[in-house]
């Protein structure tokens, strides 16, 4: 059994000790501070954005979000909201179609989001400097585009920002925020504090504008978009930067099976891109090039993460390692320096063998 013991090893050495790192690091986080844009008079310290808010099928939620994204203390000279609406009801639409945004309706066979933000950017102006995209759930903080763009700069060009819950209505929405709160901490303030490209989130960030649209141009996504365009920008030597003071809040899913579900959803778009980039996350490693690796294939070939601790748990009391070094307990120790301040502590590990559960049930 040596041969499967020393690859149990291995695997789990590193993820502990890849969990471990980031979870310290993010300690050391610092708020970026790249950005000129108080230089020169007012009007030019201000970039333009376009906030882009694709929409499927959301109509329950879209209106709302709309509206709270013209709540922004940014001038309203500087940006513009575009809602792009797939297969929305005639009802929203006329109703969107009453506030002051862009209302761009798309039409597929097979609806994704690379194509309705293809089709977006092509059908409005080219006038603006930045893209931020939100999901049609999410709310910013009033003070959003102001923290972005203080940031910005012509080597800054893409800034992730902080995703917080919107909703804390049962256990699982707490728990998927405390998830999210995890993840914030390693694969964001963790990444950033050591030089590296931190993780896209999906939502919530903003993109140099011609960058933005010259790299979906060349992707076909069907789903994880954002982990294949981390990569892509990455290819061009654009490294994401992280700020945690940028908030946006998400509506966290209430129920367990659309709770497992989105999880499928990762576990499948994760695996299929660490295959599509494996040898050329190797070829980047052998070339010094440690920030495309760890994107391409130091994050991805893990195995998510409440799994491990799972497993992790079970390896540990089990005599098929109980004469190992206790090195496995350090993985719920780094999860637990990624907790997130406004968790009460009680939730903290019995939270995340809940969340588990949920991800082994079924």
């Amino acid at each position: 059994m040596w041969p499967v013991e020393l690859l149990l090893l291995v695997y789990f050495g590193y993820v502990v000790s890849y969990t471990l790192i980031f979870s310290v690091a993010g300690l050391f986080y610092k708020t970026p501070a790249f950005g000129k844009a108080s230089a020169g008079k007012p009007s030019e310290g201000y970039n333009k954005f376009l906030v882009l808010i694709p929409s499927y099928k959301e109509d329950s939620v879209i209106l709302d979000s709309a509206k709270r994204a013209l709540e922004q203390t940014y001038p309203a000279t500087h940006y513009k909201v575009a809602v792009i609406a797939d297969s929305l009801q005639p009802a929203t639409l006329h109703a969107l179609r009453q506030l002051p945004i862009d209302v761009v309706e798309v039409h597929f066979e097979s609806s994704t989001k690379v194509k309705s933000l293809n089709t977006a950017l092509s059908s409005l102006p080219d006038e603006m400097d930045y893209v931020v995209i939100l999901d049609a759930d999410n709310v910013m903080a009033s003070d959003f585009l102001v923290k972005i763009n203080s940031v910005v700069s012509p080597t800054v060009r893409v800034v992730q920002g902080q995703r917080k819950p919107k909703n804390q209505n049962n256990a699982l929405a707490l728990l998927d925020g405390l998830s999210e709160a995890i993840n914030n901490h390693i694969y964001r303030q963790g990444t950033a504090s050591m030089g590296l490209s931190a993780s896209i989130n999906g939502s919530g960030i903003a993109f140099d504008y011609s960058i933005l649209r010259k790299k979906l141009s060349t992707m076909s996504s069907v789903g994880g978009f954002d982990r294949e365009l981390e990569i892509l920008l990455l290819e061009d030597g654009i490294r994401v930067q992280y700020h945690k003071g940028a908030i946006v809040f998400d509506e966290k899913v209430s129920q367990t099976q659309a709770f497992q579900n989105q999880r499928r959803r990762w576990i499948s778009s994760q695996y299929f891109y660490l295959r599509k980039y494996f040898l050329s996350g190797v070829m980047a490693l052998v070339k010094g090039d440690i920030t495309y690796f760890n994107s391409a294939v130091l994050r991805n070939i893990q195995l998510p993460r409440l799994i491990n601790i799972g497993l992790l748990t079970l390896l540990t009391g089990s005599p098929f390692l109980c004469e190992k070094p206790p090195v496995f307990q350090l993985q719920p120790l780094g999860c637990g320096f990624s907790h997130s301040r406004p968790w009460p502590s009680c939730w903290r590990f019995p939270g995340i063998l809940y969340l588990e559960t949920c991800c082994r049930s079924g």
